[in-house]
């Protein structure tokens, strides 16, 4: 039998590559392509079909859901979609799926469990009432959700200020109203918690919202809070952004 040709279509390096070794393992599979935008992806499919294609939707040059839409529009048969994002908005599942995803997957994932749902997909046996929903519903803690919303922002784990943003945001999460005590209650807390002083606290907050700003996931921080809030050279203060990612928060919870 012939192997099912798979495209991968991520920004992140590192997601292709833990992609890419999990597929290899897999038999009857095989990477056909393994690209940064979806406009690169086009180009894969234009010169040769493939079978499956796994799409994040925030991506340079070309998004996923410009991705899809123009799947639809080349001849011949189209591959089936599976979307891989840190981004859970209901808005965004239901515009993927109805562009023509076949799954719906959140980050972070199971590489091994990618590859089974792509296998689902081509099961013999398998039938519309025997797969599982497009929609793979998910529900992740509290600090899961953070670091899907940090990914999709562009602040990377390893810098301080991550952990410390983190740290903030659970807190006003569980108390509110510690953001209106920011620098005699919020930053001290948080200070605590990782054995330094509130000063450094928010200077590393700080640094990460710049980082943020710097790496243009501007237009990501958008999406995630479905309105055009920020430009590119309005960056939020500590405070205001800590208490809209945890009013987004609270709002899911509630949800």
């Amino acid at each position: 039998m012939e192997s099912k040709r798979v495209i991968l279509v991520d920004d992140s390096a590192a997601v292709r590559e833990l992609l890419e070794n999990a597929l290899k393992e897999r038999p009857g599979m095989e990477v056909a392509g393994s690209v940064g935008n979806g406009a690169a992806a086009l180009e894969i499919l234009q010169e040769r079909p493939a079978d499956v294609l796994v799409t994040d939707l925030v991506m340079p040059i070309m998004d996923g859901f410009t991705l899809i839409e123009n799947i639809q529009r080349l001849p011949g048969k189209k591959p089936k979609i599976v979307v891989l994002t840190a981004l859970m908005r209901d808005d965004f599942i239901q515009r993927a799926v109805g562009l023509g995803a076949d799954y719906y997957m959140l980050k972070p994932f199971d590489a091994e469990v990618i590859c089974q749902r792509i296998a689902d997909l081509f099961a013999p046996s398998a039938s519309l009432q025997s797969l599982p929903s497009p929609i793979q519903a998910v529900t992740h803690s509290l600090d899961e959700r953070i670091a899907n919303i940090f990914l999709s922002m562009g602040i990377p784990a390893h810098i301080k200020g991550y952990h410390f943003l983190r740290e903030a945001i659970k807190t006003v999460v569980e108390t509110p109203e510690t953001i209106n005590a920011i620098t005699k209650e919020l930053y001290p807390s948080v200070a605590r918690r990782f054995n330094t002083s509130a000063s450094k606290v928010e200077r590393a907050i700080r640094h990460a919202i710049d980082v943020a700003w710097t790496r243009g996931q501007v237009e990501n921080i958008n999406q995630l809070f479905g309105s055009r809030i920020y430009l590119k050279t309005d960056k939020p203060t500590n405070g205001e952004f800590i208490a809209l990612i945890a009013d987004r928060l609270v709002i899911e919870r509630s949800a």
